[in-house]
């Protein structure tokens, strides 16, 4: 990836511990939650962390101590990167496109969804529009994931900008209601799509920059789609667990990470990445989701089999 020289993002600050809460760790099974919640990229952070128990916001700056080194510029370039992207697609579709803040931590931070740690992965806050990052999750991602390399790890900041791109769209609030008032499992579905939508959007960015010429080199698609094969909900579990629980995933399989992200960097169209109207036919029909869907613009009518009576969509007897 050909990054060095470019624009830097001036929305990129600097954040030193904050004080209270700690990780929403289960009693007994710490470790195994730990190995699950570590490196799945994109969370709501409502799922990682206690709610804040005491203490302030962690106080940032745009200066950092000590000075820069190569990573701070990638992350600065990467994040400008997602700006000039985003930012003609909302103009285009006359909306404005707030930039999101990008802080960057070590060991811990205090954010308003919430007090984290570095072992939470990188997590967007919809609540302050902020992207979470502590860069030490580059090198967990290359020494034990073997998902190294720069355009690996500018999908993960991507990926995140994705999730602010939901904010804006209103698409993760309706989500949020909505699992609210849904079991666990029916609720871990809906967290499937919102975040493969989120490595679609990731996509729509490679496709872009892709686009801009001299960015983008051979094995860099690779890269990306090899961290999205390394971090799917199945081979996380796989990796702390030893077997695969379907129902507890919530990030989607590897082969639905890679598929989402592909589709997005060969399309480069918005309108592909419903994630909702293509996965829902998945659970239509055996839970009672029907409803809930429609309020994400997703009826029966959507979908290629028959519409059932009474659901949204359904054609009415004459």
């Amino acid at each position: 990836m050909r990054w060095w020289g470019g624009r830097e993002s001036g929305n990129v600050e600097y954040g030193s511990g904050g004080g209270g809460g700690k990780l929403a760790v289960g009693g007994g099974i710490g470790t195994l939650i730990i190995a699950a919640i570590v490196y799945l990229l994109g969370g709501n952070p409502s799922q990682l962390l206690n709610q804040q128990q005491s203490g302030g916001s962690t106080e940032t700056t745009t200066e950092k101590q000590g000075g820069y080194d190569s990573t701070d510029r990638f992350v600065k370039v990467v994040l400008a990167q997602t700006e000039d992207v985003w930012g003609p697609i909302f103009r285009e579709a006359g909306r404005e496109y707030r930039q999101p803040k990008l802080i960057q931590f070590e060991g811990s931070v205090q954010s308003a969804c919430g007090f984290a740690e570095a072992a939470t992965g990188p997590f967007y806050c919809p609540a302050d529009e902020r992207v979470y990052l502590d860069k030490s999750f580059f090198r967990e991602l290359k020494e034990r994931f073997n998902a190294g390399g720069d355009f690996a790890n500018a999908y993960v900041i991507a990926h995140e900008v994705g999730h602010h791109v939901q904010n804006l769209m209103g698409t993760s609030g309706k989500v949020e209601q909505i699992r609210r008032q849904e079991d666990r499992t029916t609720a871990n579905r809906y967290s499937v799509m919102l975040e493969l939508q989120a490595d679609f959007y990731a996509g729509i960015w490679a496709h872009y920059v892709n686009k801009s010429g001299n960015v983008v080199e051979n094995g860099d698609i690779e890269s990306a789609l090899n961290a999205a094969n390394q971090i799917g909900d199945d081979r996380m579990q796989m990796r702390s667990k030893g077997h695969v629980v379907p129902d507890a995933f919530t990030h989607g399989t590897s082969a639905q990470r890679m598929y989402w992200f592909k589709k997005g960097f060969e399309t480069g169209d918005l309108k592909q990445g419903n994630t909702f109207q293509e996965l829902a036919g998945l659970y239509y029909y055996h839970l009672d989701v029907q409803r809930r869907l429609a309020t994400l613009g997703v009826t029966c009518s959507d979908m290629t089999q028959p519409c059932p009576s009474g659901a949204p969509g359904a054609p009415r007897n004459q």
